[in-house]
């Protein structure tokens, strides 16, 4: 009789799916090492070799039904991996378990069964069968209601995503909008959403620049103050998405150009594949000759 924490220290060690592990078990009478070796011979324990490479490639995927979109980011380690026919299509089937789940976080959707399988258990088999580290990184899920339209953008297949949600307008305002979002990469939609930290960080540099430049010695507290003020508006302006020069219309704000075709912006995500994730620097040469001397 197998144990239940055989199977749990089984997968902890090897990655493979909780019923790969079982029958694992099964086959060596539980004995753990010759089950480590049973799964390596199956090709099934390949996953957990690649659970410390760094996947930073991929693809952002968007998916919409009736009044919920979701903006999903799902990483392999290579770009051609993240065109593989067999990647995207599991990116899909992703993008539908989240529409068709409530679920928050990674982790609830990872746990999600499927065919008696949980995600995870899918994730780890894609990733032995592909040979690269697979990830779903991050996904969040935007609602709208009846008086509101999504826009959505994708980037050179899914290397950079975008939603918005407007008031009034219609869905072709709505995309020029996350076109926009996509490329232009706002922090927030106005001046209030962006974090206090990151306002005062800003000013605090902006006020030393004066201050370190020879020209400004002279001037007086209350100048150095207003002349930051200034310069930190001006920074506002180019982060805040309303605030933005219309990549359509250099001539016109974004929040212009909305406000003409009688909408307003309600909400908005960006996503870019590997953004904020270190990647590893290669070095061809050095490669090559591990592989000539190895």
């Amino acid at each position: 009789m197998v144990k239940a924490s055989d199977v749990k220290e089984l997968r902890e060690k090897t990655g493979a799916g909780m019923l790969d592990c079982k029958k694992a078990l099964d086959a060596t009478d539980g004995n753990i090492e010759k089950a480590i070796d049973w799964l390596r011979e199956k090709g099934i324990s390949k996953a957990a070799k690649k659970a410390d490479r760094i996947a930073a490639e991929g693809i952002c995927q968007i998916k919409t039904e009736g009044n919920t979109t979701v903006i999903l980011e799902v990483n392999s380690e290579t770009d051609f991996v993240a065109k593989n026919e067999e990647f995207t299509n599991f990116v899909n089937y992703l993008s539908d378990i989240i529409l068709n789940n409530d679920v928050t976080t990674v982790e609830e959707v990872l746990n999600l069964t499927d065919n008696g399988e949980t995600i995870n258990d899918k994730l780890i088999a894609i990733t032995a069968k592909i040979g690269e580290k697979i990830s779903l990184r991050r996904f969040q899920k935007v609602t709208k209601n009846d008086s509101e339209v999504f826009g959505t953008y994708k980037h050179m297949g899914g290397t950079i995503g975008a939603v918005v949600v407007l008031e009034g307008a219609n869905e072709e305002v709505a995309k020029d909008v996350a076109m926009h979002v996509a490329a232009m990469n706002p922090v927030s939609i106005n001046e209030s959403g962006v974090p206090a930290e990151m306002v005062e960080h800003e000013k605090t540099v902006i006020k030393e620049q004066i201050k370190n430049d020879e020209s400004n010695k002279s001037k007086p507290e209350a100048i150095i103050e207003k002349m930051a003020t200034g310069r930190l508006n001006k920074f506002l302006k180019e982060i805040c998405l309303e605030q933005q020069a219309f990549i359509k219309d250099t001539a016109m704000t974004v929040a212009d150009y909305v406000k003409e075709n009688s909408g307003k912006i309600n909400n908005m995500v960006r996503f870019a594949v590997g953004e904020g994730i270190e990647k590893k620097e290669e070095n061809f040469a050095e490669e090559v000759a591990k592989q000539i001397n190895g």
